[in-house]
């Protein structure tokens, strides 16, 4: 049974990462990974699933949907069997399936919904980085370039057709009824919104006559968001990056000559500022910084001239 763990698995398995949720259509997707160093060594991780302990990964209270403490257990319990057994099996069929070590697997499986309705999903294999089946309303595909390998696996599949049914049932009928529970339970917290804070900076020099601009925007959620430099192509955006408050932040980058920064500007699109974008101009840094040294400077002369003025007073003072 090559293909039972690995479909069970990866369709079951809680984890992932929950992005906003209730902008439809909507997908939650699985990713485990199985790496084959050599026939005797081999190491698996999971979205969501600590293979040292055999356990699932709940990082919030709400994380479980609407399933009940024993359908959890039930469907986690043979996970760490799934493991191992699938990594056994994998190396058994090696030389069937001409695969040199070393090599990776990895998976991707999930459900789709819109508005509230399951409208489709489906499981990808790959096999070293490239696309190897996938598999959706129970038949199962070869990708153009997986070869002779492909077309094996699909017809190794065709020959356990209970298999087949249970996948089926996992991925059109488990899958959306755990989203679903999942964004009923944690509706409060995903349907947040939390305004994002943010400041333009400088980078290191990336030339001479050049500039670095970085446009940070932090503390905003749900996860998606829009930021641009204005007027200029070349923008480089950076990966969201978790806050530890569970907000994200997100470094987005300029190389522009020295003389093309006036008027610049970053502007940044999210769903809780509504309609009220915020613009920062790269130009207000360099007005605010003339204003500081118009203000500072005269009060340092100031403060000299009257510490000056003290001085002497209290000096003549002493002498009389």
């Amino acid at each position: 049974m090559l293909l039972l763990p690995l479909l069970l698995l990866v369709v079951i398995l809680p984890g992932g990462d929950n992005k906003d949720m209730f902008q439809w259509p909507t997908s939650y997707h699985i990713i485990p990974i199985w790496t084959f160093a050599n026939s005797s060594w081999a190491q698996n991780q999971g979205s969501g699933w600590d293979s040292d302990l055999g356990t699932t990964i709940f990082l919030k209270s709400w994380s479980k949907g609407n399933f009940s403490d024993e359908e959890m257990t039930e469907l986690q319990d043979p996970f760490g069997v799934y493991f191992i057994g699938f990594t056994r099996v994998v190396q058994d069929h090696v030389s069937e399936f001409q695969v040199e070590y070393p090599f990776v697997i990895q998976v991707i499986a999930g459900c789709e919904l819109h508005s509230g309705e399951a409208i489709g999903s489906s499981l990808r294999g790959a096999l070293g980085g490239l696309d190897f089946v996938r598999i959706q309303n129970d038949s199962c595909v070869p990708a153009p370039n997986s070869g002779s390998r492909g077309q094996k696996f699909c017809a190794l599949m065709t020959q356990y057709q209970g298999t087949s049914n249970i996948i089926e049932r996992l991925l059109s009928e488990t899958c959306p009824r755990y989203l679903l529970g999942v964004l009923d339970a944690g509706k409060a917290e995903l349907q947040k919104q939390v305004k994002p804070e943010a400041w333009l900076s400088s980078g290191p020099t990336p030339g001479p006559g050049c500039l670095l601009l970085v446009c940070h925007v932090s503390g905003f959620y749900p996860k998606p968001v829009w930021v641009m430099w204005m007027r200029q192509p070349g923008t480089q955006q950076g990966d969201i990056m978790p806050n530890a408050d569970w907000t994200w932040y997100l470094r987005v980058t300029l190389d522009v000559a020295a003389g093309e920064v006036a008027g610049l500007s970053c502007q940044v699109r999210h769903s809780s500022l509504g309609e009220q974008d915020i613009i920062l101009y790269w130009g207000h840094l360099a007005y605010i910084g003339l204003i500081l040294v118009a203000i500072i400077v005269p009060s340092l002369i100031l403060c000299i001239c009257l510490a000056l003025w003290f001085w002497r007073r209290w000096s003549y003072q002493n002498i009389s």
